[in-house]
């Protein structure tokens, strides 16, 4: 069968960066004193240092957002929260997409967990790319942080049985538009993580870029209740627990063999590790016995973007892509709903 690459990754986030100001902001959002103070240590423990988002911060201290799309005491209700996404996809999925060659494009695969319409995203982009009608369109949708390597899966597939197939995958998701009013510590630590980002690319036969060999899915035995998701009245009602560490660099070592596909620790010269947070990436390190060096590229993402969801681990693999000074054999590891561990083995 035909090998499947990743011949390009292009990458885009909105104009705010809004990470400080939630940092300020978000002690009001919480029930005590003692929860304040331990959102502020983790905080600064994060290794995050922006993140960005549709909404521009407000100057002053007691509103979030200069558009009051957060209003104290009155944050917007799903519908409200879905327009807003609506009104700006496509936005920031075209500034991802200007970056990329879409001539010749036959399949569109398009990965969100955050915001949901129709005529969708894909419709928009076949239309104003002048793309064929008869493209053919799916939609990946509410499956979390590692839908994008499932969006690969598919578009290797695709790859592998037409060998003349041209992919487009586009991986966005606005994450910031799902706070809520009052949460718990965990509720409001998880919104101190994620952001909005978008990553697109292109997937085919051709023998540039970076080398698809094998996929492996793997659910973590009584870890179902870690990471829900599910549609609320105002917004989407995230939970992430801070049991979900704990519960990887457990679980993790009694995976890896399978994940690595028959390769073993020291074949692999790069790891691309979706940044759900510092603590998966500790998980991890300690799950799967990496040296520092090794989540070099997952901790810069981390840093720079935070977590943005299914665009993440696309954006690892972008920084990867772009260093001709690293090659060889690579693994890639996503984590979501389930709890499930999605891993890419690749050679760039």
């Amino acid at each position: 069968m035909n090998p499947a690459y990743i011949n390009s990754i292009a990458s885009a986030v909105p104009d705010f960066d809004i990470h400080s100001k939630f940092i300020d902001y978000a002690p009001r959002l919480l029930p005590d004193t003692r929860s304040v103070k331990v959102f502020q240590r983790m905080a600064e423990r994060s290794q995050i240092e922006h993140r960005y988002s549709f909404l521009q911060p407000h100057a002053g201290d007691d509103e979030l957002d200069a558009a009051g799309f957060y209003q104290n005491h009155a944050f917007p209700d799903t519908q409200t929260r879905m327009k807003f996404y609506e009104r700006c996809a496509f936005t920031l999925a075209k500034r991802a997409l200007d970056q990329l060659d879409l001539t010749g494009t036959t399949h569109l695969i398009t990965t969100t967990c955050t915001g949901f319409y129709a005529p969708g995203l894909d419709h928009q982009v076949i239309k104003h790319y002048g793309l064929p009608g008869s493209i053919e369109r799916t939609t990946v949708g509410f499956m979390g942080c590692y839908a994008a390597i499932n969006a690969l899966k598919l578009a290797r597939h695709i790859v592998r049985s037409e060998p003349h197939a041209k992919v487009l995958v586009l991986n966005l998701e606005l994450c910031t538009l799902h706070l809520k009013s009052a949460g718990t510590l965990e509720e409001i630590l998880s919104f101190a993580i994620f952001s909005d980002g978008c990553a697109a690319s292109i997937v085919s036969s051709k023998p540039v870029g970076l080398e698809i060999q094998s996929f492996h899915s793997d659910v973590l035995p009584e870890t179902e209740a870690l990471i829900t998701w599910h549609i609320g009245n105002q917004g989407f009602d995230m939970h992430l627990s801070g049991k979900v560490p704990g519960a990887i660099a457990k679980n993790l070592p009694l995976v890896m063999n399978k994940l690595l596909g028959g390769y073993t620790h020291n074949d692999i010269a790069l790891w691309a590790i979706h940044p759900g947070g510092r603590t998966v990436l500790d998980a991890v390190k300690t799950g799967a016995g990496l040296e520092e060096l090794e989540l070099t590229e997952s901790r810069e993402v981390l840093r720079k973007f935070g977590n943005m969801s299914s665009a993440t681990i696309m954006f690892v693999l972008q920084d990867m892509l772009n260093n001709s000074a690293r090659s060889g054999p690579g693994l890639a590891m996503a984590f979501g709903p389930g709890l499930t561990v999605e891993s890419m083995r690749f050679v760039l």
